[in-house]
C-alpha cells in the first residue's frame, strides 16, 4: 500500500466540477481582483465564523502581519511593545511580531495539553505586554477560560492564529471569533485550503477591518489617495471562488478528519509513542495529527519503508532559528522536546478505513523494536 501525506490533487478531486464551474464563472466575468467572487466570499466566511467582518487578504503572514499593523496605525500597539506567543508554532507567527518591531515573548507548552502553559503564561507578563498570539495549533482549539480572564485583567488584544483551525469550535463558537481578531491562512493544504495562497482576518471591530482593508491596498483610502503606507494584499477573485465552494464542504470534511483521529487514539497502542491529549468532539479539527516518540527519524523510516507518507511539524522553533538568534540562549524545555519529537501521521478526509487501519498497524508492528530502546 502508497500512502502519501496529503495528496493535493485527490483533495481537490472531491470537488472537482463545482470548482472547475466557479473558476469559469470568474474568467468569464473578466473581473479578477475585488470583484464579486471575494466579497461573496468575505459575507459567508464572516458568517461562517461567526463575525461581523472578514477581509481576504493575499496569504496567512499578511493577515497576522495586517492585523498586529493595523492595531498599531490605530495607537493601540507601539513598537517595542511585548507581544506572548506560544514557543511551539510556525514562524510565520513570530515574523509578523517582528516585521512591526513589536517583541515576541516567548511562552512555552504543556506537553500533555499542548496548550500554553498557564504558569509560565502569567510569569510573562510585564507593563510592556499589550497582546498575547493565541495559535491553535494543529488544528485544536487552544482557548481557555485562563486565557480569556488574563487578557481582561491586563488589558491585552487577544488575537487568534486561526491557520490550522478552521472550523473548530470552543463551546458552540468558533475559534476565529474568540478574540478581537483573528488570522486565517488559506494554504492548499489547510482544511479549507484554496488552489494557491491566500488569507483573511475576520473581527468584530470595524474600525479594525476596515484599517486592515485599506492597509492591504497600497493604503489607499480611495483610489491614488493614500494617507497610509500600505501594500498590496489582497484575495484574488479565483482563489475566493474555489474557497467559497469548499466552505460548503468544510463541516462535513472536518467530521471526517474526527473520525480518523478517533480510530488512531482508539488503535494506536505503541508504549513508546505519545499522543497528545484527546479533547472533545468539534474542539479539535485534526489539521494535523502529531505522535511524539525520542525515536522519530526510526519510526518514520520504518512507515516509509511500508508505503507511508509522514512530515515533521516543526523541527527548529523560532527561537532556535538562525534569523532570531537575539533569542536562541532560551531554553523552553516542552517545546524544544516536542521539536525533535514530533511525526505527523496522514490525516486527511480523501483516505479510506483500510489505509487509516493499515497506518494503525504498521505503527504498532514496530512496538518491539521501539520500545526495546525507550
Amino acid at each position: 500500500m502508497n500512502i502519501p501525506y496529503l495528496s493535493l490533487k485527490e483533495v481537490t478531486a472531491l470537488h472537482g466540477e463545482e470548482i472547475q464551474q466557479a473558476v469559469a464563472q470568474v474568467t468569464g466575468s473578466g473581473r479578477y481582483l475585488q470583484g464579486e467572487a471575494v466579497h461573496l466570499f468575505e459575507q459567508h466566511y464572516a458568517a461562517y465564523i461567526g463575525t461581523t467582518h472578514c477581509v481576504g487578504v493575499a496569504n496567512g503572514l499578511d493577515a497576522l502581519t495586517l492585523t498586529l499593523r493595523a492595531y498599531m496605525e490605530m495607537g493601540k500597539l507601539a513598537e517595542g511593545d511585548e507581544v506572548l506567543v506560544p514557543a511551539n508554532t510556525f514562524i510565520a507567527t513570530v515574523l509578523a511580531i517582528t516585521e512591526n518591531r513589536l517583541k515576541p515573548v516567548f511562552v512555552d507548552v504543556d506537553e500533555y495539553t499542548l496548550n500554553l502553559n498557564t504558569e509560565t503564561l502569567v510569569q510573562a507578563i510585564t507593563p510592556r505586554t499589550k497582546a498575547l498570539m493565541l495559535v491553535h495549533l494543529y488544528g485544536r482549539c487552544t482557548y481557555t477560560p485562563t486565557i480569556r480572564t488574563l487578557c481582561q485583567q491586563h488589558h491585552l488584544l487577544l488575537i487568534e492564529d486561526n491557520a490550522q483551525a478552521h472550523g473548530c469550535l470552543y463551546n458552540t463558537q468558533r475559534t476565529g471569533s474568540l478574540g478581537h481578531a483573528a488570522c486565517h491562512s488559506f494554504y492548499p493544504g489547510k482544511n479549507l485550503g484554496a488552489l494557491g495562497d491566500g488569507g483573511a482576518v475576520t473581527t468584530n471591530d470595524p474600525e479594525l477591518a476596515q484599517m486592515v482593508r485599506t492597509l492591504s491596498n497600497y493604503g489607499f483610502t480611495e483610489k491614488y489617495v493614500a494617507p497610509l503606507r500600505g501594500r498590496n494584499s489582497r484575495l484574488d477573485e479565483i482563489q475566493a471562488a474555489v474557497l467559497d465552494v469548499k466552505l460548503h464542504h468544510l463541516d462535513s470534511e472536518n467530521r471526517r478528519r474526527i473520525a480518523i483521529a478517533r480510530t488512531y487514539y482508539r488503535n494506536i497502542n505503541n508504549p513508546a509513542i505519545t499522543l497528545p491529549q484527546m479533547m472533545d468532539a468539534g474542539n479539535n479539527v485534526y489539521h494535523i495529527f502529531p505522535i511524539f516518540t525520542p525515536h522519530r527519524d526510526e519510526l518514520q523510516q520504518h512507515l516509509l519503508a511500508h508505503g507511508i507518507q509522514t512530515l515533521i511539524h516543526y523541527p527548529i522553533p523560532p527561537h532556535k532559528q538562525a534569523c532570531y538568534r537575539e533569542w536562541n540562549h532560551l531554553t523552553l524545555s516542552v517545546t524544544e522536546r516536542l521539536a525533535h519529537q514530533e511525526l505527523s501521521l496522514p490525516l486527511n478526509p480523501t483516505m479510506t478505513d483500510d489505509e487509516v487501519a493499515y497506518i494503525v498497524e504498521t505503527l504498532n508492528s514496530k512496538l518491539s523494536t521501539l520500545n526495546s530502546k525507550s
